[in-house]
Formats: C-alpha cells, structure tokens, sequence
C-alpha cells in the first residue's frame, strides 16, 4: 500500500508527495498516481518516450461504488493534446467496497521528452448516482528532458 502523507498535506486534489507520487481526494476515494519512464520502450531518435504509470483507488467513503469510465487529457511539452475516454480502465470495471483498493498499471507513449496527464473518472454509488473523481494532474518527465525553472 501506498505511504499516505503527513497530515499536514490535506486532502486536496493535486498534492504531490514523495518523490513521484501524486494523490487527489474527490467524496473520500483517494487517487494516487505514479509515474515511471520506460527508457527501453523509448528512443529519443526516433522521437518516441513511454512511461508507466501505476494508480491505486481506494474507496475510504462508506457506500460501495463502481468505476465506469475514463477521461484523459494528456499534453505533451510542444502543448499538443490527446484526449482519451472508454469505458473502465485496463479492462475493468472496479467496484470498490467501503476500505476497498484497485490497483493498475499502463502506459502511454509522447512524441516529446516530457508532458503532462490529467483525468476523470465516472464512478457510481450503490444508490445509483453518478460522480466524478480526479485524478491528479501528473509529469511525464524523461531523462531527456530539461528542466526550466520561471
């Protein structure tokens, strides 16, 4: 399981903790994401970077709810934007009783050495209504990358 962050961190959407972890909280389900370059999937010749990315869901609300759809945005460092929305994720359709988790990994590939994600997920409650949750906007950042700091 995920370390959680010092209190002192809140609860917000968008915290970042550790070294490449980034966490949201949206009606007690908390999303943590954390990235990971895959250089042996990416070739800065040919312009192609892949990373990882592993989320766990945890529902610390008291209705079970299930996962029923996906929503990314992800922006590569030219601002190009693909936008991303199926049903489920990984092939799933999580539900996810009061304390429960789901974890998964997958990828995704950018033209450029870096970038950045962010989505939705669309959940619904045993009672049958639908929500949002976020999920925290996270870097992709490569190797290759450089940095610049404003």
């Amino acid at each position: 399981m995920s370390p959680k962050p010092p209190a002192a961190f809140g609860s917000g959407a968008g915290f970042r903790y550790g070294s490449n972890m980034y966490r949201a909280v949206t009606r007690q389900i908390e999303v943590t994401v954390e990235p990971n370059f895959v250089p042996e999937q990416s070739s800065a010749d040919r312009s192609r970077y892949f990373w990882s990315y592993t989320i766990v869901i945890t529902n610390s609300g008291e209705e079970t709810v299930q996962l029923k759809t996906r929503h990314w945005i992800i922006t590569d460092a030219s601002g190009r934007q693909q936008e991303v929305k199926g049903e489920g994720v990984v092939g799933e359709q999580p539900i996810l009783a009061p304390g429960e988790r789901f974890e998964y990994t997958s990828g995704v590939p950018l033209s450029t050495a870096s970038g950045f994600m962010t989505g939705r997920y669309q959940m619904v409650s045993e009672s049958g209504e639908r929500f949002e949750i976020d999920v925290p906007a996270f870097s992709l950042d490569s190797p290759d990358s450089k940095r610049v700091l404003n």
